[in-house]
């Protein structure tokens, strides 16, 4: 069978593997395009094999939000270098996963490459780098009353999502909300908190916190019946540190983000409550 060059640049557009192998691919089989295609990816899986455990720190964290709003979803990507994070195909590739994460709504990493992994390894072959899922996140909005803060950082290496909820749906929909609900994804995006706030956080890394600081106080040679004050008072900034509501707010550090929320609730005349965020970032 004659192989044309439009089969070849055909082959080629599906696969993203250079032309030569894509001609050898339909060489080989005799000219079938979806053998083609297997036969590449079985090379393609050869190659990626040899690229798989080398360092992956560049990247791009990309965004998908749904036809209605509702639906809002992170996914990492993540490459060797930043010509490749800045390439069409690698963009496209993030771009997808992200949409994968918003229609699929996978339950791990695992359950997301056992979706992906076969254009991954595809990628791959095509660049000459490792490529891998980075993590990623999804939230939704379930009653008209709530709201997503989302959040790109301009190197593309952070994502965030803030959801809140406010007593009125009417509110939800204000300028003033979702101007809040950008800058408090902003700060999450700045600050990198732990958890939402006090209660929120892990409990074993607030003893070790204190362990931590009980320690430094005897050490420095603090009476024993003060130590324990000490570290209360020690771990209560600690929680200011990593809290996302009692943190210092990025644009007035002489007001927490829960004095913006509530600031924010009084000028609409209304409730405003923060369920959640997540962060994603290509180095986390």
């Amino acid at each position: 069978m004659t192989i044309t060059a439009q089969t070849v640049k055909e082959l080629r557009e599906k696969t993203g593997a250079g032309m030569m192998d894509c001609k050898k691919a339909l060489v080989e089989m005799d000219g079938d395009m979806e053998k083609a295609v297997d036969w590449l990816r079985q090379k393609g899986m050869a190659k990626a094999a040899k690229k798989f455990g080398r360092a992956t720190s560049e990247g791009t964290v990309a965004l998908a939000v749904s036809a209605d709003g509702k639906h809002t979803a992170l996914a990492a990507l993540l490459c060797e270098t930043d010509f490749v994070a800045r390439s069409d195909q690698f963009q496209a590739l993030a771009a997808e996963a992200a949409q994968t994460v918003l229609d699929k709504n996978p339950a791990d990493n695992a359950a997301l490459e056992a979706l992906m992994g076969h254009k991954l390894t595809r990628l791959v072959a095509a660049v000459g780098e490792n490529v891998r899922l980075g993590k990623f996140a999804r939230c939704t909005v379930r009653e008209d009353n709530g709201v997503v803060g989302r959040y790109i950082h301009s190197n593309r290496k952070i994502g965030v999502l803030v959801h809140l909820v406010l007593g009125k749906a009417v509110n939800a929909r204000g300028a003033e909300i979702q101007e809040l609900a950008k800058n408090l994804a902003m700060q999450v995006a700045a600050a990198n908190p732990m958890s939402l706030d006090a209660l929120s956080l892990d409990q074993a890394v607030v003893a070790r916190e204190r362990e931590i600081y009980r320690k430094k106080a005897l050490e420095d040679g603090k009476p024993e019946s003060i130590v324990d004050k000490i570290a209360d008072g020690a771990v209560k900034k600690f929680q200011k540190e990593v809290c996302l509501l009692e943190q210092p707010y990025i644009r007035d550090d002489k007001k927490s983000v829960a004095d913006i929320v509530r600031e924010a609730a009084k000028a609409v005349d209304d409730t405003i409550t923060v369920t959640e965020f997540a962060r994603v970032q290509l180095a986390s």
